[in-house]
């Protein structure tokens, strides 16, 4: 690649990560670009005919490889996703926010002021950071069973400034039952799902924060139940598609009114919401 332009070295990129069977080979090479050279996107836009050489080439080819062979996801390879108005970093400690997980998020923005809200299974803290961001006067906190997730959470809370508490705690023990809204995206993934699992997901991402029982509901049932001992008044789950009916049936049986759901911009019912 030495001398190449920013035009070629791209091309090179897509057309490899594109053969390892990766939908987003195009921006998946961008990405990569960008950080080996230290710039943004646009830059690669405005200049394509950069020419790359030194140590960037080297960088650069090293991450086009552990792409397209090693299946490695973008976020991690970058340590860095984007979600609403705020930057994370992410590691194979957690796993890589998603857009869809965005709608738990905009559900959450009418709580009243000064509302107390709990993000179960925060991972990265993209919810509750997000939710913090957006709105600074809700009093908002993390949960996570994983010890070296709360450890990428408080690393975000700290570079982004946002006073957000994390918590080690298995769903809500010991956690006490002060929450006005409990918001959480769990693990839903099936077991007979496994198999249709991205090799960049099941391959890397934990798993502890995917896979969740024969029909994807074994950490959902248990955390309906705790949301209905506590005095939370909203209750906001992320699910899989085909799961909605199922958890919307759970969640008014624990005594949840108002249950409805609400779908994501791919039309699939993502987030059911219980209120009381």
């Amino acid at each position: 690649m030495r001398g190449v332009t920013v035009r070629d070295a791209l091309d090179g990129a897509r057309t490899a990560i594109g053969a390892s069977g990766s939908e987003s080979a195009a921006l998946d090479a961008e990405l990569l670009l960008a950080f080996a050279l230290g710039v943004d996107r646009a830059a690669l836009i405005t200049d394509p005919k950069r020419e790359i050489t030194g140590p960037p080439v080297r960088v650069f080819q090293d991450l086009v490889r552990r792409r397209s062979v090693g299946h490695e996801p973008v976020a991690y390879l970058v340590a860095s996703k984007g979600f609403r108005s705020i930057d994370l970093v992410v590691d194979a400690r957690v796993l890589v926010p998603r857009p869809e997980t965005e709608l738990l998020v905009e559900l959450a923005l009418q709580l009243p002021s000064g509302a107390r809200v709990l993000d179960v299974g925060t991972g990265s803290g993209a919810v509750a950071l997000a939710l913090k961001q957006e709105r600074p006067d809700l009093l908002v906190s993390g949960a996570d069973i994983s010890a070296d997730a709360l450890d990428v959470a408080r690393a975000n809370a700290e570079l982004l400034g946002l006073e957000v508490e994390f918590i080690e705690a298995d769903l809500l023990s010991g956690l006490g039952n002060g929450w006005d809204a409990i918001l959480s995206n769990p693990p839903y993934i099936a077991e007979s799902d496994r198999a249709t699992l991205p090799i960049d997901v099941i391959g890397h991402e934990p798993e502890l924060a995917l896979m969740a029982g024969l029909d994807g509901l074994d950490v959902i049932r248990p955390l309906i139940i705790a949301a209905a001992q506590s005095e939370a008044r909203m209750l906001a789950i992320e699910l899989g598609a085909g799961q909605s009916s199922a958890v919307a049936e759970l969640i008014g049986a624990a005594g949840f009114g108002g249950v409805t759901a609400h779908s994501d911009l791919a039309g699939i019912e993502r987030v059911v919401v219980g209120e009381r």
